[in-house]
């Protein structure tokens, strides 16, 4: 019998997951918050559920989308930069809540390296980690909120920034003048990649687990940002003057040394 796999949060990550899971034979669940995003779903063969998480009520059939899930991906990031005000943990405390009523067992968590903030040098998921920012303290605070709970099987997956064919950090850094820190190395991952891992997670039973999900390629900001913009013909970025922060290289030990999981695309197009 095919396993039903539930992703909270059909975005740009989720959309793209789900229809590889349908590709891989499997039942998804998915949830937008947009109404005119569920026939897209369907026709992919998803079934559709709007579903808007509230600091104080969760709108929607949430309890039809978690039933029968074997596994459920929690893909919900926070929005703070658009609502610096969002209390992201009480949606989360909100939702595990609604977790422990039902039959699920085995999630994974998308959260960030922001969790490990300002930190320098080599980091791996052995580093302590310190949020600088608030969305990473309340990622790291909803993380705690699902790993605390003995019942659950909670893998907590710390992707670095996000890019694709369609979506690159150049597209906002070109042309831009007096940025910082050119000299720190990035901590990006491809979407490929952050699907790969997921998939990897749900067959192999990865569960119980923290992985920090960063191509293992950390050319600095200054070169690299440089060399995508005159790829695509944008204006170069500046970034100002030297800076002496050696910024953070984010190792994904636990799926390169441990679980001996290959990236598949690189973030040098």
């Amino acid at each position: 019998m095919k396993k039903t796999i539930g992703i909270l949060g059909c975005g740009w990550l989720g959309f793209s997951l789900a229809k590889s899971c349908i590709a891989k034979g499997y039942r998804v669940h998915g949830s937008t918050t947009s109404k005119e995003k569920l026939r897209t779903l369907e026709n992919m063969g998803i079934a559709p559920f709007l579903i808007q998480l509230q600091e104080n009520s969760i709108n929607g059939n949430i309890t039809d989308f978690l039933k029968n899930i074997d596994s459920l991906v929690i893909n919900v990031p926070p929005k703070l930069r658009r609502n610096p005000k969002e209390n992201f943990i009480g949606k989360m405390e909100l939702l595990h809540a609604t977790l422990k009523k039902s039959t699920v067992q085995k999630l994974i968590f998308v959260s960030s390296t922001s969790v490990y903030g300002d930190m320098e040098g080599e980091i791996t998921e052995e580093a302590i980690p310190a949020p600088s920012t608030e969305s990473g303290k309340q990622l790291l605070a909803s993380e705690h909120i699902f790993i605390d709970n003995a019942e659950l099987k909670t893998t907590i997956l710390r992707f670095g920034g996000l890019i694709g064919a369609d979506r690159h950090p150049i597209s906002m850094l070109s042309g831009k003048t007096g940025l910082s820190n050119g000299n720190s190395p990035v901590n990006l991952i491809h979407k490929d990649d952050c699907i790969g891992i997921i998939l990897a997670i749900i067959e192999n039973d990865w569960w119980g687990e923290i992985f920090n999900a960063v191509y293992p390629l950390y050319p600095l900001k200054r070169q690299y940002y440089s060399q995508e913009a005159q790829k695509r013909g944008l204006p170069l970025p500046d970034y100002g003057n030297e800076s002496l922060k050696k910024g953070k290289i984010v190792r994904p030990y636990n799926l390169l040394n441990v679980k001996k999981y290959h990236f598949k695309t690189s973030i040098v197009s």
